[in-house]
């Protein structure tokens, strides 16, 4: 976790000059954001032109934490952002590698021979084997023609995150290259799950990001600490290179296990070369590796495939930490240091109910752009007298911290049944088959189901918010070359989890005709 510190005030030029679809006129409308103190509060430190020690007793009176200097910031196009902390991308990325598709592609942009010139090129400075073959080319193609958009979204999001992950890899030795083993395990989303309860940008399930140092509570889940969850991969993906030798099996392994690995391994009667044990690998890890490859070839020929990025909000090296000393939530943060909500979440993203917790023997910390850095630590006390008498006058207590697992293990009694089950923890009876490998829906008293609860919330709060969000049903029928997240896509507020709970189906698999229930709120 980093030290607080507050970066040189001359890294400051760098926020405003990353804004992105700003106007005149949005710049005339921007208005400082003002904060009413409901309690008496003494400030002891100078918040703009006002004096030290001045006290604020009543509404009238008010704070102005406004960002001159980065005054442009605030007008950023909104629809920007909204495509920046998209979490869709995630389940496009997911279904993609599941569903990969090795079929020609027809692409006259990438002649067969400059694929072929590129990837030389590609292997001669990387210890991965970019070598060429049909599948591989495929894929690329695949990629290029039908998913320009959300790649163009992944290279706006890899110049925040690559710094990070270049510094710890190059830390641990590993090939830089590595860092786009996060675009195909969760598409730059820290706050990615998968139906198994895999989770953060690097996708550890609870038991092996434990097993690494990353720990998960009621408010906190370290897996989707940016730099935590990268520091642990790197030890991960070291060891496992260590174990097999070969970066393309480690890779391999990172997806599927090292004894998925080592299984087919053995069953392709002494080749070691990822292609040649491919088909002995689980569907999922057969296209997880081309999907490596590919997404390293599509960055590094960037430019010469018309990709431009709109770069980040603002770069990582125009971030700093502060550690927190009392409890504060997001909302108060963003009140009184003119940030949106959505950019905080998005530069604190471990924090799971956004708020930030103060816990004895933890060192949490709050990430801003320097410049809010400095606004939030030169007015620190009244910011917290101002939370404090927040969060005393809300009419629930707020959840006690304790150590969380992602699963539960539910003992089977009479009279259940899997639907039942289901429903009490708000997910599918074909999940609960999935995680317990079983063949049919007989159940016997006594029986230990593995269950991983939606957001970790009770079966019972689970369905009672469906039930009360959902009155009216649509069918959409299925049409060729639709996929779940595409369809998700064309209904505001539904997720791909959404419609495969509401159809009962697992995966990604539709066919053209298919009715898919589709609930509106």
């Amino acid at each position: 976790m980093m030290k607080p510190a507050v970066i040189a005030l001359s890294l400051m030029w760098l926020v405003p000059g990353l804004v992105f679809g700003q106007n005149d006129t949005q710049n005339k409308a921007l208005k400082k954001k003002k904060v009413q103190f409901v309690d008496t509060i003494t400030v002891s430190s100078t918040v703009g032109d006002l004096p030290t020690k001045t006290i604020f007793t009543n509404t009238k009176d008010t704070v102005v934490f406004a960002l001159e200097d980065n005054a442009k910031a605030r007008a950023i196009d909104s629809l920007w952002l909204k495509e920046l902390y998209s979490t869709g991308r995630f389940e496009e990325m997911y279904g993609a590698i599941e569903n990969q598709d090795y079929e020609p592609v027809e692409y006259e942009e990438l002649p067969t021979e400059l694929l072929k010139e590129r990837l030389a090129e590609l292997n001669a400075r990387t210890p991965f084997n970019v070598e060429y073959n049909p599948s591989l080319e495929n894929v690329i193609k695949g990629y290029l023609k039908n998913r320009r958009r959300t790649i163009q979204r992944l290279m706006s999001l890899s110049e925040y995150y690559f710094p990070m992950f270049e510094e710890q890899l190059d830390r641990f030795g590993l090939p830089l290259e590595m860092k786009y083993l996060a675009i195909v395990e969760s598409a730059l989303d820290p706050r990615a799950k998968s139906r198994v309860g895999a989770t953060g940008l690097w996708q550890f399930m609870y038991s092996t990001g434990k097993m690494f140092g990353l720990e998960v509570s009621s408010y906190v889940d370290e897996r989707s600490d940016p730099i935590l969850a990268t520091e642990a991969a790197c030890k991960y993906l070291k060891s496992l290179e260590a174990s097999l030798g070969d970066w393309d099996l480690a890779l391999a392994a990172y997806n599927s296990g090292p004894g998925n690995v080592a299984k087919a391994l053995r069953r392709a009667g002494g080749h070691t070369n990822y292609w040649n044990i491919r088909h002995h690998l689980p569907r999922e890890t057969a296209g997880y590796v081309p999907a490596f490859l590919a997404t390293m070839y599509i960055f590094e020929f960037a430019a010469e495939h018309g990709f431009k990025s709109n770069g980040p909000r603002y770069p990582y090296v125009a971030t700093d930490t502060v550690r927190v000393k009392k409890m504060i939530s997001f909302d108060h943060i963003a009140e009184l240091t003119n940030l949106d909500k959505e950019e905080i979440a998005f530069l604190n993203p471990s924090y799971k109910l956004d708020i930030i917790p103060v816990v004895k023997d933890e060192n949490y910390v709050l990430r801003l752009p320097v410049d809010a850095i400095g606004k939030f630590v030169e007015n620190e006390e009244a910011i917290y007298a101002y939370t404090e008498s927040e969060l005393n006058e809300r009419e629930k207590p707020l959840p006690q911290f304790f150590e969380q697992s992602d699963r539960i293990r539910y003992r089977v009694k009479s009279g259940d049944y899997l639907g039942r089950i289901a429903s009490k923890y708000g997910v599918s009876v074909s999940q609960i088959k999935r995680w317990n490998n079983l063949r049919s829906t007989t159940l016997k008293v006594g029986q230990r189901l593995t269950i991983y609860p939606k957001n970790g919330v009770s079966g019972s709060q689970a369905s009672s918010s469906t039930a009360a969000g959902s009155s009216e049903i649509r069918v959409y029928t299925v049409k060729n070359g639709d996929s779940l997240w595409s369809i998700s896509q064309k209904f505001p507020g539904v997720t791909v989890d959404n419609i495969r709970k509401w159809n009962d189906i697992s995966g990604n698999n539709l066919k053209p005709g298919m009715k898919l229930k589709i609930q509106k709120s």
